[in-house]
């Protein structure tokens, strides 16, 4: 018996046994790995290529060169001159000229003090090295063989650029005092705005929650408006207020606008929204047996609010605070319109992108922009994975107590933030309704005559609302349709994992530098892709990778209300998995879905960072035509097209309701039962 029980417990462990992949299996992992690999496209090797452009150099190598001179009668002595020799003896290029970007131009007549164009002398140049390259006006050369000028054609002649891979571009960035200062000026403002804004959302969300004042429902209303107005709007109000000839200008005592303080303000008006919604969710979960145990043990409301109220809502606060620091230290539009001369790290990549054509450096501050976001974005996952619930089933909801005089002071408070929020619009509208501010305040549709200005005409206009429907239908389509295969999947742990790190990523990149990585990937003529350049499909497929990540937790949050006896009841019945996706996963999380379409909708028209780089003359939007005809110096119609967005998602989001009504007293009926 002994040797029987040795030999059972000895005996080999018998194989594994695999599950066998069903047809749906297989369908499903399939589906998960084409939109991982749309994701991988669109985002990850556009900004592999970004940041491998930073590192790209591009250096005038001079001693790859060779030059003769001869002498007034145009004879050469055979005399070989080195340019690096040249340079050496005369001093005119130092060690910062010779660095430049790929569009560079050195001029090498500069390397003779006393040439002139005029002059009988002649010249010969040649390449000395393979890979060498000068031009004569426009004429590119890249052979070896001596080439003969006179020297007004001399003069002329401009060294091209060798590439090579090096930290120069990092170097000179940091080395450049008034780029490195836009990393301090993003930084000041960036945590300013964040502690100004986080405080005014939450009063403004405790006077919501935590009180009995009246009109909430319309405060709330007030408080979400800034979501629907790109950017740029707040920057014009501000101008029409406290600029050059604005109403109020006075009440700055002599400061200016035109820098920190608008850019403070404006970040205040556009972000609040944010802060509030997220900061509102957390003061409405709340126990009220915490604020019984309060008064019992006879705290008084400032300590009940320090040791109950706060800690309950920290995370919230926490969470509030790295978003609006995330959007307020990549916008673009804000400090452009009212930045004046105090530069900001979104602002350096356009200046040096559209301005000075330096794709380089422009990779370079798009790469040290994503350091903060993606900090901030990493710390904001970090401290939501410690959040614990402090709802539990036997918890009581909380009911605030009518408190007159309190409920004053929050009706007040509420104002007042409300009266500065709707005051911006209004004073966006007025100046768009008025023909020549400050000298003729008499109303007129002049500014709504977007063709005759420069920017886009009523087209751009057009172009939004299309851009924003297909983001909104093709954005939802392959964004839920992605949240349900990762999330209903059997299995494949791995690849769901990797598909949801994937889906991340998108919230921590700037629409700045998504914008700049796909003009260095799809502008690339050796891309398959190339065609799409230009074109109203790569506007989509960026809103769509830009606004990726808030849209799939949306899906995600509602799928996982769902209990997967779904599918389990689907695949004993025999019914394919399209079939339950399209029949029950669909019209259950329709309420998802019918938010994720109308957030991709309204943040495709407001848009102005992510698409700034990739639009065409033919694809010109309404955020950009803002932009353009504010440049142009168009400000009163700048205003008009920013309130015509404003009305129009403000129109989409009332179809929305109404909409979502209708849809869901026909298909959400289950829920009364």
């Amino acid at each position: 018996m002994t040797e029987t029980t040795t030999d059972l417990t000895t005996m080999p462990p018998g194989p594994v046994i695999k599950g066998k992949l069903s047809r749906d299996d297989i369908v499903m992992r399939g589906g998960m790995i084409v939109i991982a690999l749309y994701l991988v496209v669109t985002l990850a090797l556009p900004l592999y290529v970004m940041l491998s452009k930073s590192f790209s150099t591009y250096r005038f190598e001079l001693s790859q060169y060779e030059m003769q001179v001869s002498d007034q009668d145009g004879v050469f002595d055979g005399t070989v001159l080195n340019p690096a020799d040249l340079n050496a003896a005369v001093g005119v290029f130092d060690n910062a000229d010779l660095s430049t970007g790929s569009d560079g131009r050195l001029p090498v007549s500069k390397l003779f003090p006393d040439f002139s164009f005029r002059s009988p002398v002649m010249y010969q140049i040649r390449n000395a090295q393979p890979g060498g390259r000068f031009l004569v006006g426009s004429t590119l050369h890249d052979e070896s063989t001596w080439l003969e000028l006179d020297s007004n054609s001399f003069r002329r002649v401009q060294l091209r650029p060798m590439k090579s891979t090096g930290l120069d571009n990092f170097s000179n960035y940091f080395s450049t005092p008034a780029l490195f200062n836009s990393i301090k000026n993003s930084l000041f403002i960036a945590v300013i705005s964040t502690v100004v804004t986080v405080t005014l959302a939450f009063w403004f969300a405790y006077a919501l929650n935590r009180s009995c004042m009246r009109f909430k429902g319309a405060f709330r209303l007030i408080a979400m408006a800034p979501i629907l107005v790109p950017s740029l709007l707040p920057g014009i109000a501000l101008v029409y207020l406290f600029g050059n000839q604005g109403m109020l200008k006075e009440l700055l005592f002599g400061a200016s606008i035109y820098g920190p303080i608008g850019i403070i303000i404006g970040s205040v008006f556009f972000t609040f929204p944010h802060a509030f919604l997220i900061i509102s969710t957390a003061l409405a979960i709340s126990d009220a047996r915490l604020y019984e145990a309060a008064v019992s043990l006879r705290a008084s409301p400032w300590r009940t609010f320090w040791t109950v109220t706060i800690p309950s809502a920290r995370y919230g606060l926490i969470s509030a605070g790295f978003v609006v620091f995330n959007l307020v230290i990549t916008d673009f539009g804000l400090p452009k319109v009212i930045g004046g001369q105090f530069n900001m790290l979104a602002v350096d990549i356009y200046k040096q992108v559209i301005g000075q054509q330096n794709f380089e450096m422009g990779a370079v501050v798009s790469v040290v922009l994503i350091v903060p976001a993606i900090f901030a974005f990493a710390l904001d996952r970090y401290v939501q994975s410690k959040q614990v619930a402090t709802l539990s089933a036997r918890s009581v909801p909380f009911q605030p107590s009518p408190d007159a005089k309190m409920d004053r002071i929050f009706l007040i408070y509420s104002s007042l933030v409300g009266i500065f929020i709707i005051g911006i619009l209004a004073v966006c509208q007025f100046a768009a309704l008025i023909k020549f501010w400050p000298y003729d305040l008499s109303l007129s549709l002049n500014n709504y005559q977007f063709d005759k200005m420069d920017g886009g005409g009523w087209a751009s206009y057009y172009n939004s609302i299309k851009l924003g429907l297909l983001t909104a239908v093709i954005g939802t389509s392959v964004i839920f349709f992605g949240a349900y295969l990762v999330e209903k999947s059997n299995g494949f742990r791995v690849g769901r994992s990797l598909f949801q790190m994937i889906a991340m990523l998108p919230m921590a990149i700037p629409g700045m530098v998504l914008g700049l990585a796909y003009i260095f990937f799809f502008n690339n003529p050796a891309n398959p892709l190339n065609w799409i350049y230009g074109t109203m499909a790569i506007l989509v497929i960026s809103a769509v990778t830009h606004f990726y990540t808030v849209s799939h937790l949306t899906a995600v949050t509602a799928l996982k209300q769902m209990d997967r006896e779904f599918e389990s009841v689907s695949a004993s019945l025999k019914q394919p998995t399209l079939k339950l996706f399209s029949r029950v996963t669909v019209p259950v999380c329709l309420p998802a879905v019918l938010d994720i379409s109308i957030y991709l909708f309204v943040n495709a028209m407001t848009t102005v960072s992510a698409v700034v780089f990739l639009y065409s003359p033919k694809t010109s939007l309404a955020s950009i035509a803002v932009l353009n005809m504010d440049d142009a110096g168009d400000i009163a119609p700048a205003a008009a097209m920013g309130m015509m967005i404003f009305y129009t998602n403000a129109g989409a989001r009332i179809i929305h309701l109404i909409a979502s009504k209708g849809i869901l007293r026909r298909t959400q009926a289950w829920r009364a039962r």
